[in-house]
């Protein structure tokens, strides 16, 4: 039973480590929901503080899924 209960949280683990990599990816694929100049931030058009933003994301939702795997899953 432990086993099969081990089993069973590596597997949501592993599947949510993957969903927080693949979360960043999929923001940035679909071109067409930021493909635009308004609204301006500081000057700079939609399109780029989106990406910018993006950047910092992706640098959390690494990092998060890297503590995630490290502390209980990797051996």
């Amino acid at each position: 039973m432990s086993q099969n209960v081990t089993a069973m949280s590596k597997r949501s683990l592993y599947v949510t480590v993957a969903i927080l990599t693949i979360i960043p990816f999929v923001g940035l694929a679909i071109v067409p929901t930021y493909v635009r100049t308004n609204p301006e931030v500081g000057g700079l058009p939609f399109f780029y503080w989106y990406q910018l933003l993006w950047l910092f994301l992706a640098a959390a939702f690494f990092g998060l899924a890297a503590i995630l795997y490290n502390k209980y899953g990797g051996e």
